[in-house]
């Protein structure tokens, strides 16, 4: 497999950056791992909080099958090992927003064994082609709450309500070997985590959030020692971490010193990492087993009610798309990206083909051309997105089958569907009211076509001559001259014949 062609030029020669990820994200269920509270973002302070959470005395955590069942299916979705016994451990630290002095975590038993993701080649980004990015483990675990530092100018305060919620930390192998392929890594998982519905993944929110592993080495060297920094949320960030760090690890060995294994902050108002705290190892927080948690243990019947419950994935969803709907590879790409985008297109797709009376495949191309080309820019263009348009699929599909039966022309959809997304009003309504409908009377184009073929006689002889090009000049004046309206094939047609 061809590697990633990233360096990082040093004084001494080419460094080769060596990237882990793992990636916290909150599992999608109603209420938190060990306990009935809710999980709902953005509610005030301290009001999803039971005496669990807050850790009171005698209080017993009971395991959430949804957020355990999330958890399998994910693994699943990415071809990962399940353990059938896994078990919590108990992982001790002292934090102000950890109310039991403890996190319960997965160390030795994980829920999800080993697994992997495939990234896909992208020239301009530096990835040459598809890569495997092998994935360690998938652990269960529960959050810790949150410190607001700004309340007040001399004391923090302590929010719980995030306080033992579901997380899955997924643990990538140290297989990136760039930003680019890091970032694209993050893509995917996040993609994949949305079609499942077992994450939101947005990282605005703190769904979705990474710790960036990052060494560098002189290419086929041994790993370097590797810092961490915590808590990155965004794509974009993610990649900015590790463009800084790596170059600030070749200077500091340059330079003579060594990398310190430690823990880091990304500020992403100046792009650059900080130090935090030195890093701890597994034994610094005294793992044992949690005396209060048996063992899970699953059964085959529940393992296949999982995986019977995935939906087509994306990477599936693209070959058929290109196998089955003759998508080109962008196209198809483009469309299996985002789970809104995919369930968008189908539904169009549906609608499109009912309207005009074919099957899905024979009108495939048109729409996801349309719903690429136009549709999205429009929306762009108003600050608008899939959830919020204001055309429907039904809509859509009215003004494709329009363009499809030759009522109107792809340019004149251009200008119905300006109209539909300020008014909200159909595409038939629209052309009617407007006047706007494909002229395809072939004697008032014809009667065009000759005066404008008589107004350019020196461009007729040219284009006799051989000069072909000059064909796409009488077509434009012909469709200037019948304002838009003409039907661009019988406009051809006539012009091929007299011509010719």
């Amino acid at each position: 497999m061809t590697e990633s062609t990233y360096r990082i030029q040093g004084a001494t020669g080419d460094w080769e950056v060596v990237i882990g990820l793992e990636v916290h994200a909150q599992v999608t269920s109603n209420s938190k791992l060990f306990s009935g509270s809710a999980t709902a973002f953005g509610a005030e302070p301290n009001t999803q909080v039971s005496l669990i959470d807050a850790a009171m005395p005698g209080m017993l955590p009971v395991p959430n099958r949804e957020c355990i069942r999330q958890a399998v299916r994910t693994g699943m979705a990415i071809d990962a090992q399940i353990n059938k016994w896994s078990r919590f451990d108990r992982k001790n630290y002292f934090y102000a927003d950890l109310p039991q002095g403890y996190q319960i975590s997965q160390l030795y038993h994980p829920l999800v064994g080993e697994g992997s993701l495939t990234i896909e080649a992208d020239e301009k980004a530096g990835i040459p082609e598809d890569k495997v990015i092998g994935i360690e483990r998938i652990h269960v675990e529960q959050d810790a709450g949150k410190l607001m530092h700004d309340q007040h100018p001399t004391m923090s305060y302590v929010d719980l309500n995030r306080s033992g919620v579901a997380l899955m930390e997924i643990v990538s192998r140290p297989d990136m070997r760039s930003p680019a392929e890091a970032g694209a890594y993050v893509a995917k998982l996040r993609t994949i985590l949305r079609y499942v519905g077992s994450c939101d993944g947005n990282m605005d929110q703190g769904s979705m959030r990474c710790d960036v592993n990052v060494s560098v080495r002189k290419p086929g060297d041994e790993f370097g020692t590797r810092t961490e920094t915590k808590n990155v949320n965004s794509v974009r960030f993610v990649m900015q971490t590790i463009e800084h760090e790596a170059n600030r690890q070749v200077d500091v060995i340059e330079g003579g010193g060594k990398i310190v294994q430690e823990t880091r902050l990304f500020d992403p108002n100046s792009g650059t990492t900080r130090s935090m705290r030195s890093k701890e190892d597994a034994h610094d927080y005294r793992y044992f087993p949690d005396p209060d948690l048996l063992p899970l243990e699953l059964d085959d019947a529940f393992l296949e009610a999982c995986r019977a419950s995935l939906p087509e994935l994306p990477d599936a969803k693209r070959a058929r798309y290109e196998g089955e709907l003759g998508l080109s590879a962008y196209n198809a790409a483009v469309l299996t990206t985002d789970v809104d985008t995919f369930q968008w297109f189908e539904a169009l797709l549906a609608e499109t083909a009912s309207a005009q009376g074919k099957a899905p495949a024979e009108v495939a191309k048109q729409a996801a051309n349309w719903l690429i080309s136009e549709f999205f820019g429009a929306l762009n263009k108003l600050g608008k997105s899939l959830e919020d348009s204001p055309v429907s699929h039904a809509q859509a599909a009215e003004l494709l089958a329009l363009v499809g039966k030759g009522t109107i022309s792809g340019s004149i959809a251009k200008q119905v569907l300006e109209i539909m997304l300020e008014t909200g009003d159909g595409a038939g309504v629209i052309v009617e009211r407007e006047g706007l409908k494909q002229e395809s009377d072939t004697g008032a184009i014809e009667a065009k076509v000759d005066e404008i073929l008589a107004a350019n006689a020196d461009k007729v002889a040219q284009y006799r001559e051989g000069k072909v090009a000059l064909f796409g000049f009488f077509v434009g004046q012909t469709m200037k001259a019948m304002q838009g309206k003409a039907n661009p094939q019988v406009v051809n047609e006539i012009l091929k014949a007299k011509l010719g």
